[in-house]
């Protein structure tokens, strides 16, 4: 009974240990450390030898993969000029631009001289083919319109460059597993979007607007470079091996080479990874400044993109209705330095645009009053009342929705329109001694090149969208002589 009572003991702490051992704060966060490193563990199951090939076999830009490049830039080419997302989106699943951005950070990474030159030949050859076959598509005068696909890729923002460095690090890790993530890839072609600026480029070439091309081009340089630099840290990560070289100097002086063209690089796209944000940041500020100006009243006639001046760090602001004293202005610039727009200069201009119409207007509510208080001083009946006030309310509107409306759509008639050279708007009073009827007059002339049939074509268009754009009838379209 002894030797049964002492085996017992022994059994009882075995049993208590491996509760003690799993309540273990220690051994819990050992088993969470070991969980997350099998969840984000990237180096396991790399396999390096596929990726080096199938990236070194996607650099090259010459036959079908360049007629492939080719018809995807006309694809793009056409759904921007369309504006059609869907279409476009199409096009960026076909192209094969990838290949040679990939190869640039690729080779950096492991010092390989011989890719890299390359890649590098190969981009050039790229952005030179998108570039031409942009241009001529966009030279023919029905393609060139400026439509809002095709001006939405002329400015980069600083979501520009994270979406291009995350989705450069989704690309190459799909790339490097033994069975590459062809879906991903697709992924990251969308995401990125390296193909409408440079389509977009070629836009800006074929109409002579350098600062579209300037911009596009910007874009595309640095989505090219960020997905070039997230390559670089995946590859340098998953300790893919570097090039041998034979002689032990020439390895040396590569990788020196290597290593200062890849700082060269990427600090060049730290900084304008910077100027971008410091863009987005002063544009947001200046946007909060100008909707708080309109929450308080402000009647400001243009939008808050054509008031603010980054690049000269000014904004303008064009106001109708109240005068503005010296003492507003001065608030406004108080609560602009509240915003932190100290470095900004505040233009305001009151009167100087629409003089006639703020003149027709002010008459106008005059002429409400005096009539109103005409009619309640001689107590005529509330019908009659109501038909003047309501025929004056109509004036009123009229003159505000052409008068004040006419600045805004001009750049929405530009687009539409490319032949129009010149437009002009006024008031026409008509009558025939029982009546006065107002004509809202728009004036237009057309480029010479375009046919009368066509002419007659877009004034009558332009008549029905004036109508409802402006919502005054009627509307009356007339040559300058």
């Amino acid at each position: 009974m002894t030797d049964m009572g002492n085996t017992s003991v022994p059994n009882k702490n075995l049993k208590e240990q491996p509760v003690q051992s799993e309540l273990n704060p220690r051994n819990f966060f050992v088993r969470l450390k070991k969980f997350l490193y099998e969840v984000l563990d990237l180096k396991h199951n790399t396999d390096l030898e596929a990726t080096n090939n199938l990236i070194v076999e996607g650099i090259s830009m010459q036959g079908h993969t360049a007629w492939i490049l080719i018809f995807s830039i006309l694809i793009a080419s056409i759904g921007l000029n369309v504006s059609s997302t869907a279409v476009v989106i199409g096009a960026m699943l076909i192209s094969p631009l990838m290949g040679p951005i990939l190869g640039v950070g690729y080779a950096l990474a492991i010092n390989d001289m011989d890719t890299l030159k390359k890649s590098l030949t190969n981009l050039g050859i790229m952005i030179g083919l998108g570039l031409i076959t942009s241009f001529v598509f966009f030279s023919f005068p029905i393609f060139s319109e400026a439509t809002p696909e095709l001006l939405a890729r002329t400015k980069p923002d600083v979501r520009d460059v994270l979406i291009a460095f995350v989705g450069g690090l989704a690309l190459i890790i799909a790339i490097s597993r033994p069975t590459p993530q062809f879906n991903t890839v697709a992924g990251v072609a969308i995401a990125t979007a390296l193909m409408p600026p440079l389509c977009t480029a070629g836009f800006g070439l074929a109409t002579g607007n350098i600062k579209y091309f300037g911009g596009a081009m910007f874009l595309f340089t640095i989505n090219s470079i960020f997905i070039a630099f997230a390559t670089f840290t995946i590859t340098k990560y998953l300790d893919f091996p570097m090039k041998q070289y034979l002689i032990e100097a020439k390895r040396r002086n590569i990788s020196r080479f290597a290593s200062a063209l890849a700082f060269a690089i990427f600090s060049f796209s730290i900084f304008l990874f910077y100027e971008l944000w410091l863009q987005n940041q002063y544009m947001s500020r200046a946007n909060d400044f100008l909707n708080d100006l309109r929450n308080e009243g402000v009647n400001i006639i243009r939008d808050n993109k054509e008031s603010i001046d980054y690049e000269n760090k000014k904004i303008e602001l064009y106001v109708f209705g109240e005068a503005y004293s010296d003492k507003d202005i001065g608030r406004w610039q108080k609560l602009m330095e509240q915003k932190r727009l100290m470095d900004t200069e505040l233009k305001v201009y009151q009167g100087q645009t629409n003089m006639n119409m703020q003149q027709d207007v002010e008459e106008i509510k005059s002429l409400y009053m005096s009539n109103y208080k005409l009619l309640s001083e001689k107590e005529e009946s509330l019908v009659s009342k109501d038909k003047r006030i309501d025929e004056l309310e109509t004036l009123l509107k009229k003159h505000y929705g052409a008068g004040l409306l006419f600045e805004q759509i001009t750049d929405e008639i530009r687009i539409n329109y490319t032949g129009l050279e010149k437009l002009g708007y006024a008031k026409e009073y008509v009558t025939n001694f029982s009546k006065v009827d107002t004509l809202n007059v728009f004036f237009v002339k057309w480029a010479g090149n375009i046919k009368e049939e066509d002419r007659l074509q877009h004034e009558q268009k332009l008549k029905l969208w004036m109508e409802s754009r402006l919502n005054v009838r009627p509307v009356e379209i007339r040559r300058y002589d």
